[in-house]
């Protein structure tokens, strides 16, 4: 047979079974709507200006078809089939919805059904909201008994739930029964009781609220017993606990011992639980039972994946493996290692096909040893290997050498938490020896050796860490090198970095960032705060000046900064000694001023950095956001530029996954709103996409903050 009907028949053939695969999904994926039924279009609720509508659809039966990708009815999914008995009870739920916000006067006046064709209906509840019954007296009786520092306690927690003046909502009435419980239950009284009353007066639209307290007596925690251990040892899980017989009772207490068995990460589930007869014990001793369900000890994780981005494209494969209980005791140990090679020169600007394989790899230890001092504190050690291209220009000129570390790291140091508080403090140790992968290694290039000690702190309010709805983060990082823990670097560095999450409506976020970071060099950064882009020459001196701000100096950038920029392209450019080719000197001062600037990123002393951004939701797993980033970095100690906006606006999407929300966003750089005035010296034009258009694209895991 010829070559060419060969070709044709399996093009035929491929084409047949992507028809085939296509029937099969439109077999199985598509549905019908029921015969002789309607499916909803929409679901529309009219009037609701003090309540947010879809909070108010979301509490009614009767709900619209869902959607495959947002787009698609029908696949998938089951339409949703319209019912007139379920409408009318809808007008019921959307009137008692409202009454338990305190609007007690609402009606739901009417269900309009509004037929699209003989399948298809949309639908509309109108409502009536009216003025809400609003809180107007607060008493908490009860608290004769009880001191007085514990009793005004319980009556801030009452006010803190049910404001004189604010709608009387049903949430916050038993909100504040169990804030009140809570409040001495935390404080000892194990059998406190709390009753609430209301009487409202529906002419003036007035509540009077009584909350009656019964405290008990006093009471202290009794024996713990452990269940569920299994071979697990014992001793770690007590000590966790931390909970002593004969002190003070404490829900709060049981709390934290709950979550400091959970932060072990060997347990499933544990559950604290005290035992609390009716009527309580004489002699006031609450015994405590805990209850744990063992998860696997050893973890095995393969996988892999690519890198495409401006900088550079890399594939890689995971390997890791860890032990929750390495040498008994509950301590951990794990591995993690990350080997790769970068494919140069080709990038997400560059489509060409490479000519070199850069090898890298990421090793990393983590040793942990729990009830270290005491019974929270865990001491650990970090130790890791890493061999990486130090690529940091996504222009660069031609034969450009290649410059790649050989890196070993060391952090040894102890954590711990307390309530919403985390702070770890360790001291770390950083050798990096230069390398060429690409051309010869600049001679006055050497092993660089960094000493500091870190403290890291947090606090976190947020409802939920992987998809914040509400709260703010707060989370600081301070830094000293040098002195008398050694090293080349002497400086100290500090950046703290605020998030904040508040909901907009169902399904809609508004998440916002800013940061600050700032470094105080003492031994270095002469030339990079001079930046005499003249002198071409390399020198020792120079180049350590460029070697240390690089590794100890900010950046901006990329897919978890500002979005608009590749990684590390916001900030001080200059002619950095050993990535500039060190022959043919002047020839490549000319070439850098006529054809193309081949400055790279420096690093900088000054950070600044502030975002928002618009999280919602589509369906399912697939969601969106719009977002405006803006930065800026500067050559300068305590230099926070606001007219180097760097501002860039974009949109992405975002789909979830086991490991988190996989997102590509686009981020577009705003004409006039980058340097207003115009750039200065110490920056650089940032490249545009292959048409011109000044964008940059980033693919990343997990939300960008």
């Amino acid at each position: 047979m010829p070559e060419r009907h060969r070709s044709s028949l399996a093009r035929f053939g491929r084409l047949a079974k992507g028809a085939g695969l296509a029937a099969l999904f439109l077999l199985f994926g598509c549905n019908r709507v029921p015969q002789g039924r309607m499916a909803v279009d929409e679901v529309t609720v009219r009037g609701a200006d003090k309540i947010d509508a879809d909070d108010v659809a979301d509490k009614i039966a009767t709900t619209k078809s869902p959607r495959f990708l947002g787009l698609f009815p029908g696949v998938v999914y089951d339409y949703s089939v319209f019912d007139r008995n379920v409408l009318q009870r809808d007008l019921a739920r959307a009137e008692a919805f409202y009454r338990s916000k305190g609007y007690y006067n609402a009606r739901a006046r009417a269900g309009r059904v509004h037929v699209v064709d003989d399948k298809h209906v949309r639908v509309e509840i109108v409502v009536e909201e009216g003025d809400p019954v609003q809180i107007r007296s607060l008493r908490v009786d009860g608290l004769e008994a009880v001191p007085k520092d514990i009793a005004e306690i319980a009556r801030g927690a009452a006010k803190g739930a049910l404001k004189e003046g604010a709608p009387f909502e049903e949430e916050s009435f038993d909100k504040a029964v169990g804030a009140v419980r809570r409040a001495l239950t935390d404080r000892g009284y194990a059998y406190a009781k709390v009753k609430n009353d209301a009487n409202v007066d529906l002419v003036q639209r007035k509540v009077d609220v009584v909350l009656t307290v019964t405290p008990g007596e006093p009471c202290v925690f009794g024996p713990v017993t452990i269940e569920g251990l299994g071979d697990l040892p014992e001793k770690p899980v007590r000590r966790a606990l931390d909970i002593e017989p004969n002190t003070p009772y404490s829900e709060a207490a049981l709390d934290s011992a709950q979550q400091a068995v959970l932060d072990f990460g060997v347990f499933v589930s544990v559950d604290v639980t005290p035992d609390l007869p009716d009527p309580p014990r004489a002699d006031r001793v609450v015994p405590v039972k805990v209850t744990l369900e063992p998860s696997r000890l050893r973890t095995v994780r393969l996988g892999g994946g690519i890198e495409f981005d401006a900088l550079k494209t890399d594939v890689h494969g995971i390997f890791g493996w860890e032990h929750r209980n390495f040498l008994g005791g509950l301590r951990s140990f794990s591995v993690h290692l990350k080997p790769g090679v970068v494919l140069y020169p080709l990038r997400f600007n560059n489509i060409e096909a490479p000519n070199r394989l850069l090898p890298e790899e990421r090793l990393r230890l983590e040793f942990r040893e729990p009830g270290f001092i005491e019974a929270r504190t865990n001491a650990f050690i970090r130790p890791e290997f890493n061999v990486q291209a130090l690529l940091l220009d996504p222009n660069p000129p031609p034969n450009a050498k290649v410059i790649g570390y050989a890196e070993a790291r060391n952090g040894i140091g102890v954590d711990r938490s307390y309530w919403r508080l985390f702070g770890a403090l360790s001291h770390n140790l950083q050798v990096a020896y230069p390398f060429a992968y690409v051309g010869a290694r600049d001679p006055t290039l050497g092993t660089l050796v960094i000493s500091y000690p870190e403290l890291v702190t947090t606090l976190d309010f947020r409802d939920d860490r992987v998809h914040p709805r509400k709260g703010i983060y707060l989370l600081n990082t301070l830094q000293t090198a040098g002195g008398p823990f050694g090293g080349q670097a002497s400086d100290v560095k500090v950046q703290p970095d605020l998030r904040a999450y508040v909901p907009v409506s169902r399904g809609v976020v508004l998440a916002m960032r800013g940061s600050v970071g700032l470094l105080f060099p003492r031994n270095y950064g002469n030339q990079v705060r001079a930046r005499d882009a003249s002198v071409f020459e390399p020198s020792e001196a120079r180049t350590r000046d460029y070697q240390l701000t690089f590794f100890r100096g900010f950046f901006s950038g990329g897919p978890t900064s500002n979005r608009g920029y590749p990684l590390r392209g916001v900030g001080p450019h200059d002619i950095v000694p050993f990535i500039s080719p060190d022959i043919e000197i002047q020839r490549l001062g000319v070439a850098c001023g006529r054809d193309f600037d081949c400055r790279s990123p420096t690093g900088g002393f000054t950070l600044w950095e502030a975002s928002a951004e618009v999280r919602f939701k589509i369906t399912g797993p697939l969601s969106a956001a719009t977002f405006c980033d803006a930065s800026d970095v500067s050559p300068r100690t305590t230099n926070i530029r606001l007219t180097h906006l760097h501002l860039s606006c974009g949109a992405g999407g975002r789909y979830d996954t086991p490991v988190g929300p996989v997102r590509l966003d686009v981020g577009y750089r705003i004409p006039g709103m980058q340097v207003i005035g115009g750039l200065t010296s110490d920056e650089r034009e940032p490249q545009t996409f292959p048409l011109g258009i000044p964008i940059a694209v980033s693919l990343g895991i997990g939300e960008a903050y």
